[in-house]
């Protein structure tokens, strides 16, 4: 008596099936404050994607695909079948339509970088300036934050002293902190470091040569 020892494909399909199920991982949603952030953040691409005109649109879109790598490709093909026809003996009768040193050829890639170079630096400003805001938010954001938590440390403080079983002490650290940094001062201060290192390194510099 013969077993019939085949497995059934839909048996195996399920079995795989269930396998899978087991592998994932199940994920616990984000919380709300996340969200709203993703939200926000993709709110703000938005908003700066939709004041782009249509031509620089354009542009950016052909300017994205001097990037990839088979834009170089087409480049060396593009170049290998210019100039193999212009060096072949005369012999083969194939017409030298820009012989050496190949002057349309060097015409052709000197206009083709000048176009380049300014999409390129057209994709790079409008770039540079989504950055800039960027940074002008954050800095924003930063700001506001430390004046919130310098308010937070001076009502702490203020409830510490009005509790009368904390005991009243003297935190010079605190008392510092209840104000918010005033960022003009700071920068002040980094220039002046800057400028004293840098003194340094020169006369260090001087020195060493003499």
């Amino acid at each position: 008596m013969q077993t019939n020892n085949k497995s059934n494909p839909s048996d195996s399909s399920q079995v795989s099936s269930q396998t899978h199920r087991q592998n994932i991982l199940p994920t616990a949603p984000l919380p709300e404050s996340i969200s709203k952030n993703i939200e926000t953040i993709i709110a703000l691409h938005r908003r700066h994607e939709k004041d782009i005109p249509q031509h620089q649109r354009l542009v950016e879109t052909v300017t994205s695909f001097f990037g990839r790598p088979a834009f170089l490709y087409s480049i060396v093909l593009g170049i290998i079948l210019w100039v193999t026809p212009n060096v072949l003996p005369r012999r083969l009768a194939i017409p030298r339509f820009d012989p050496v040193p190949f002057p349309w050829l060097q015409f052709s890639l000197t206009t083709g970088s000048l176009l380049v170079t300014t999409g390129v630096l057209i994709k790079q400003e409008r770039q540079e300036k989504l950055a800039e805001q960027r940074a002008q938010l954050s800095l924003q954001l930063n700001m506001l934050s430390e004046q919130k938590i310098a308010k937070l440390i001076s009502l702490v403080e203020e409830l510490r002293h009005d509790i009368p079983n904390v005991k009243n002490r003297s935190d010079p650290e605190a008392e510092m902190m209840k104000s918010p940094t005033d960022p003009h001062a700071i920068i002040d201060l980094l220039e002046e470091t800057l400028a004293t290192e840098l003194a340094s390194l020169s006369q260090q510099k001087t020195s060493i040569e003499e």
